[in-house]
């Protein structure tokens, strides 16, 4: 147990650090490499691990690079500046149209699409608006919020959600009803807390008359009408792949691909480029961050979360669905939500209680808002925003993070009851 913990603390502790640039996949490589030669994992147990995360880990780099093209079209640029437009010069319309934006990117290309994509469209068109540090403060950590709190509609919103469903063999349109009320829930509680946290920051009037309108973001309008067909076409396929236990991959990554064909038959897009920008260290963080997780699975941690499982749920179905959300909020917070959705997934599996991955799905994407290096999405967020110049430090973050996280988690459970 302590030699499965060490190798997954020094882990993670380097994929936070990133010491001289060192690459996220690369240290989790480096970690599952580790694991095999000091025996806390076997190669069975990386066969097994790769069969569990292939599905989630291609379709997310699907939903990744069809968010690519749909930001070289200007999709989301258009969507920032129409948004901004409906607000009429209102500043709390702008705050809630712009939670209800990032509610929508993430729902349908994933938490870290909205993190990668849309921050930095929403912090050029804060800093043209000319608005304060504490409004801008205030917008950037709401839309950071968001991006998390409203990434589990449906199985391709968030990494965590197709790693569960591929776990359990849940199916796209049984994840999708499950999964609406604490979904609507969870937005509702995150618009009015963070309405209600930023008020004071929030500006009455904006100056909108000057932005650009939607329209001139668009930069190929033959292919941003074809998005919308597109994109409607894509989830369908979703659907029928549902009936015919189809891999989500196969319509996420093939889905990318095929548009990314089509952007660059309309000279809309660059394929070659586009593909190098992909998050391919993704591929090997997945992998090889959950092969490290295995060893502490081999050690006896899932053995022990199970057994805190099986308490909760002898305490009737309100007990063990909010008991196992924050358990898995609080695990996420403190290790990172992607191993903690593994270890809880099969510690829930050993408890025999497959009716509370839901529960483990809303704290693992809720949970991770507590601190900063609770998510990828999260990691991504803070490093698009130093890129562009703006440092928020962990006390800063924590303040709302820590205050914020768990009304809306609560709220967000109650739809499973």
């Amino acid at each position: 147990m302590i030699l499965a913990v060490s190798i997954f603390a020094i882990t993670l502790i380097f994929i936070i650090w990133q010491p001289k640039g060192l690459k996220i996949g690369t240290t989790a490589v480096l970690g599952a490499v580790a694991a095999i030669l000091l025996g806390v994992v076997s190669w069975q147990d990386v066969l097994a691990v790769t069969s569990i995360v292939w599905d989630a880990t291609l379709a997310f780099i699907g939903i990744i690079l069809l968010s690519m093209v749909l930001d070289e079209i200007g999709f989301f640029e258009w969507a920032a500046l129409k948004m901004a437009k409906l607000s009429r010069g209102s500043g709390n319309l702008m705050f809630v149209y712009t939670l209800l934006l990032g509610a929508v990117v993430a729902a349908f290309f994933a938490n870290d699409g909205a993190a990668l994509i849309l921050t930095p469209i929403l912090l050029a068109k804060m800093k043209y608006l000319k608005m304060d540090p504490k409004a801008i403060f205030a917008f950037l950590m709401a839309g950071g919020f968001i991006g998390d709190s409203a990434s589990n509609p449906l199985i391709i919103s968030n990494l965590t959600n197709i790693v569960t469903a591929n776990y359990f063999g849940i199916g796209f349109w049984e994840y999708a009803k499950e999964m609406f009320l604490p979904n609507l829930l969870s937005i509702t509680a995150s618009i009015a807390i963070l309405w209600l946290f930023f008020r004071k920051s929030i500006p009455k009037r904006v100056e909108v008359d000057n932005l650009a309108e939607p329209k001139s973001a668009i930069k190929n309008m033959t292919m941003f009408y074809l998005s919308w067909v597109f994109l409607a076409l894509l989830l369908t396929g979703y659907f029928i792949g549902d009936i015919y236990d189809l891999p989500i991959s196969l319509f996420a990554l093939g889905g990318a691909l095929v548009f990314l064909w089509i952007a660059s038959h309309f000279k809309a897009a660059k394929p070659i480029m586009t593909v190098k920008a992909a998050p391919w260290q993704v591929v090997w963080f997945s992998i090889g961050l959950y092969v490290v997780v295995y060893g502490l699975k081999n050690a006896g941690f899932t053995s022990h979360l199970a057994t805190i499982i099986e308490s909760l749920a002898r305490e009737g179905k309100e007990a063990a669905v909010i008991g196992t959300g924050f358990l898995s909020a609080v695990l996420s917070s403190v290790m990172n939500n992607m191993p903690t959705i593994m270890i809880m997934d099969i510690a829930i599996d050993q408890a025999g209680h497959e009716e509370l991955a839901y529960a483990n799905i809303l704290g693992s994407n809720l949970g991770p808002k507590m601190t900063p290096i609770g998510s990828l999405a999260t990691l991504l967020w803070l490093h698009v925003l130093e890129r562009k110049g703006v440092k928020i430090g962990w006390g800063e973050y924590m303040k709302v993070g820590v205050l914020i996280t768990p009304p809306v988690l609560f709220f967000a459970l109650l739809g499973l009851l």
